[in-house]
C-alpha cells in the first residue's frame, strides 16, 4: 500500500498564471439533472476531481454511457438509465450524492439514496430538502440509512416553499424536482450561490423554464420533455478565490485566468483589505493578484452569497495568520468549522477559537514548516496556503480531501514557482509506514 501526501518548502513566491477549471459545485449538480432529459448531453468546463468522477461512477452504475470527447468535455448519454437505487457504498463517499434524489424523484417519480457523505465538520441536515419534496406531492421514508421517496402516479405538483434557511442544497434539490412538475412552483429565500444560476442555465438550456435564479425568489413552470444540449460549467470561484489566497500568504504576482470576477467580489474586498492588489483586466475574464507589502489584518464574516463564503473561511484564515494585527473571523453557516485550527497551531499561528464559531487571530512573523493534516477539503487547502508561506518544510497528510475539490494543484502551484510535490510512502499491512 501507499500513503500520498503533500511536501511543500515554503518560502518562494508566486510568478506566472493559473487557469480556473470549471466550478465543482457546480457539476456535481448539473451531472444528476442530465437523468431528466434522457438524452445526450455534452458538458464542457468538467474539472477532473475526485467528487466529480464519484459521481460518474455513480451515473455510470444507474445505467448512464459517459464518454470522454477531450481533456475538459464529457457526452452523458442517460437514454437507458432505468436504476433508481444509487448504490449505498458509492453514495457515502459524496455529500452530492442527495441531489440524485431530486433529479430522480423529476425523472422517474421515484428514488433510493443512502445518506450522503463528504466533509465532517458539523451536522447538515436534509429536512429542508425532505420538507421540499413533500410540499411538492412526494412522500418521504428514512430507514436504514436509505433515503427513500416516492411521488403519487409518478406526477409532482408545483407549490410554494418557503426555505426556513437559506440552504444551497435544498435549493437545488427542489429546483431538480420541480422542472418537470405540474404547475408552478415558487421557492422563497432561495440560496443564490454562482452555482444555483449556472445550474438553472443548464436547465433552461434543456428546455427548462426556470426564473429568478441568483435572487432569493425562483420560480419554476413545470414542463413534460427536457432535451439534450450543449453546455459549459461556469468556472469555479472557490478555486479561484484560493489562488488568490495563495498569492497573498507567499507574496508574488499571478495572473488567474477563466474567472468571473463578479463572483469574487467578497473574496476580493477582504483580501484588498489585507493589503493585497487585484486588477480585472478589459476582458473581464482574468484577475491579477499581487502582494509585496506586509499583510493588514482584517475582520471577516462568512454569509450566503454574495457574502463572503465559508467555503473560503480555512483559506482565509490561513493568510491572516502572519497578518501584523489582531483579526477577527467569524462562522455563520456551519458549525465545527475550525476543526483545522489545531493543524495551524501546529506550525506556530496563534489563533484561539471562541464559542466553536469566531477565531481570534493574533498574526505572527513567521509561520514554521511541520506535519499537519487536511481534515476536510478547504481546510486540506489552508494548509497548502500556510505551507507556501512557511519558513522549512510542511507535510501534508490525507490529500484526497484536497483532490475532491482541487483539479492538478501541485502541477498547477508548479507552474507558478511553489516548491511542491506529491509523494508516495510505503505502508505495511497494518498501515504503519515504513521507514
Amino acid at each position: 500500500m501507499l500513503m500520498e501526501k503533500l511536501v511543500i518548502k515554503g518560502g518562494n513566491k508566486l510568478k506566472g498564471e493559473v487557469t480556473i477549471g470549471g466550478a465543482k459545485n457546480a457539476v456535481v449538480a448539473i451531472l444528476p439533472a442530465t437523468l431528466l432529459s434522457k438524452s445526450v448531453v455534452t458538458l464542457e468546463n468538467v474539472p477532473d476531481i475526485r467528487d466529480v468522477r464519484i459521481m460518474m461512477d455513480i451515473m455510470r452504475e444507474l445505467g448512464a454511457n459517459i464518454k470522454l470527447i477531450d481533456k475538459t468535455t464529457y457526452e452523458i448519454d442517460t437514454t437507458r438509465v432505468k436504476a433508481k437505487t444509487v448504490p449505498n457504498e458509492t453514495a457515502k463517499k459524496l455529500r452530492a450524492s442527495y441531489y440524485l434524489i431530486g433529479a430522480m424523484l423529476g425523472a422517474f417519480g421515484e428514488a433510493n439514496v443512502s445518506l450522503p457523505g463528504g466533509c465532517d465538520f458539523g451536522v447538515r441536515p436534509i429536512n429542508l430538502h425532505i420538507s421540499g419534496f413533500e410540499s411538492l406531492g412526494a412522500k418521504v421514508d428514512i430507514k436504514n440509512g436509505m433515503i427513500k421517496a416516492t411521488t403519487k402516479n409518478r406526477q409532482f405538483v408545483g407549490a410554494s416553499i418557503y426555505m426556513d434557511e437559506v440552504s444551497v442544497g435544498a435549493t437545488i434539490n427542489v429546483m431538480l424536482a420541480a422542472v418537470k412538475a405540474k404547475g408552478l412552483t415558487i421557492i422563497e429565500n432561495a440560496a443564490r450561490e454562482p452555482h444555483i444560476v449556472d445550474l438553472a442555465n443548464f436547465l433552461n438550456r434543456m428546455g427548462a423554464r426556470v426564473r429568478g435564479a441568483g435572487t432569493d425568489v425562483i420560480k419554476i413552470n413545470g414542463v413534460d420533455f427536457l432535451h439534450g444540449c450543449s453546455y459549459s460549467v461556469v468556472p469555479d470561484q472557490i478555486e479561484a478565490g484560493t489562488y488568490m489566497a495563495c498569492v497573498a500568504a507567499a507574496g508574488g504576482k499571478v495572473t488567474l485566468k477563466n474567472v468571473i470576477p463578479k463572483h469574487l467580489e467578497s473574496i476580493s474586498a477582504k483580501l484588498e483589505a489585507c493589503g493585497v492588489l487585484i486588477e480585472e483586466n478589459e476582458d473581464g475574464d482574468e484577475l491579477t493578484v499581487s502582494r509585496e507589502k506586509p499583510l493588514k489584518p482584517c475582520n471577516v464574516k462568512t454569509m450566503p452569497h454574495p457574502g463572503f463564503p465559508t467555503d473560503m473561511q480555512p483559506q482565509i484564515v490561513a493568510v491572516l495568520a502572519k497578518a501584523s494585527g489582531t483579526s477577527i473571523v467569524t462562522e455563520n453557516v456551519w458549525d465545527s468549522r475550525f476543526r483545522y485550527v489545531e493543524q495551524l497551531l501546529r506550525m506556530g499561528a496563534s489563533i484561539t477559537v471562541e464559542h466553536g464559531d469566531m477565531a481570534v487571530i493574533q498574526g505572527v512573523k513567521e509561520l514554521n514548516g511541520a506535519q499537519v493534516n487536511a481534515t476536510d477539503l478547504r481546510a486540506g487547502a489552508a494548509m497548502i496556503i500556510a505551507g507556501l508561506s512557511a519558513k522549512g518544510t510542511t507535510e501534508i497528510e490525507d490529500i484526497y480531501h484536497i483532490e475532491r475539490g482541487y483539479e492538478n494543484v501541485v502541477e498547477k502551484l508548479q507552474g507558478i514557482g511553489a516548491n511542491i510535490k506529491k509523494v508516495y510512502i510505503p505502508e505495511d499491512d497494518d498501515g504503519i509506514t515504513v521507514a
